[in-house]
């Protein structure tokens, strides 16, 4: 048979399935026959050793450590480009030109404004209100108010509503944050690059000018480029899968941004600084590194291992340098970093950390990061779906696209009763 193919043998009976080979990554067996040859579906909870779709966006190596967006790796992109640029990439598959870029990021400018009547929207949720809750909310109404960008048939229109959101999002989200502080909205300003205006919208306030730190500017920028995406996780697939239904967009990145909601997904950040501040000083980090060794004790520690990568997240590495800037610049000897980075150095050397290879992830500095420029944790998962949202409407627009594309359907192990008559009330 070769490699080309693998063999399933079922009740005596033979059946062969090809091979496919991406151009980097594990092969995968397409099943798409199994059920019809066989009559049995296959079991993956989770859907970890299932490809649910092909893509050419973003490639991660969790064993290696890689992080590839269109190719081009996530340490070189964090450094040197920027979120705009990388937005660029994620949605038309290569670098812009200047003029591409600039052309781009003008549109994304022109559309960052809202409709008047959304801020209207913010007064129907309680002040103490979850911003990502908000978040659900608004974004889901955007498409009662865009109805000229909702035919997904329409090329034209998945481009509008593309710019729409990657535009809105970051005034959504300050808005969310204005409002859960009592302070007036702030407008957005043409003149200011996609982070810095999100930063103004966010900590400016009529009464006086908001000067954006550089340092500040840049840490923010990085954290966004090294969350935009991160290949079929719970979110995206979430997006995709609510897609598949012919769902318009804006509905689609809602359903994304309620899936990241969770702790175990774009909560994950909020935790590893709770996780942190509970710790406190890094004379009491033996104390919690024996709790989090000891099989009996519930106490984990949050910001370290990855569900995917295997090795040092990437991403990790990026902002652990960032971190040291900000709070440098900011001033800030705050304690909290101290053991962060007294955390680090135990998870890279104590046999124990190594062996599970339990290494810092991205969530474990951004946290540090986020608190140091001032964002309450509340914000710290509104901020992920800020970022988020350029790979999710990558992703939508790829699979709108495909033509091998169906609506998803996952099939189940049923283990529930068989059929049993029903039963009138008077009997039972």
């Amino acid at each position: 048979m070769g490699d080309s193919s693998a063999k399933v043998e079922l009740g005596g009976k033979a059946s062969e399935y090809k091979i496919l080979s991406g151009s980097v990554g594990p092969d995968v067996i397409d099943i798409r026959k199994l059920y019809g040859n066989t009559g049995a579906f296959t079991y993956d909870p989770g859907f970890t050793s299932t490809a649910s779709c092909e893509s050419k966006i973003t490639f991660i190596d969790g064993d290696q450590g890689v992080l590839l967006h269109r190719g081009y790796p996530i340490d070189q992109l964090a450094e040197q480009s920027n979120f705009m640029e990388l937005s660029y990439l994620l949605l038309n598959g290569e670098l812009p030109s200047k003029a591409e870029l600039e052309k781009f990021s003008g549109t994304i400018t022109r559309h960052t404004m809202v409709h008047e009547q959304l801020a209207q929207f913010y007064r129907g949720f309680r002040r103490d209100a979850h911003p990502m809750a908000v978040m659900c909310g608004v974004v889901g109404a955007l498409s009662a108010f865009y109805h000229d960008s909702t035919d997904i048939a329409d090329p034209h229109q998945r481009l509008v509503a593309s710019h729409r959101l990657i535009a809105k999002i970051p005034t959504i989200a300050a808005m969310a944050y204005k409002y859960s502080v009592g302070q007036p909205f702030v407008y957005p300003k043409n003149n200011l690059s996609y982070t810095g205006n999100f930063l103004n919208m966010t900590f400016s306030v009529p009464a006086e000018e908001y000067e954006i730190d550089p340092v500040v500017e840049a840490a923010m920028d990085k954290i966004f480029i090294l969350h935009a995406d991160h290949e079929q996780n719970a979110s995206t697939s979430t997006v995709r899968l609510a897609g598949s239904s012919g769902a318009n967009p804006f509905a689609c990145i809602a359903a994304g941004i309620a899936c990241l909601w969770g702790p175990a997904h774009g909560g994950a950040n909020e935790a590893a600084l709770n996780m942190l501040r509970e710790i406190g000083h890094i004379d009491r980090i033996p104390e919690y590194i024996a709790r989090a060794k000891n099989k009996d004790d519930p106490f984990r520690l949050m910001g370290f291992g990855h569900r995917v990568y295997k090795n040092y997240d990437p991403r990790a590495k990026v902002l652990g340098k960032a971190a040291t800037e900000v709070l440098a610049k900011l001033g800030k000897n705050d304690p909290i970093l101290d053991v962060a980075r007294k955390l680090e150095e135990i998870a890279l050397t104590d046999p124990y950390f190594v062996e599970k290879k339990l290494y810092p992830n991205v969530d474990f500095y951004s946290g540090v990061i986020l608190s140091a420029i001032g964002f309450p944790t509340t914000m710290f998962t509104v901020l992920f779906a800020l970022a988020r949202t350029v790979g999710w409407v990558a992703q939508w627009n790829e699979m709108i696209a495909d033509p091998e594309q169906k609506i998803g359907r996952p099939r189940q192990l049923y283990t529930g009763h068989t059929q049993r008559d029903y039963v009138p009330l008077t009997q039972r």
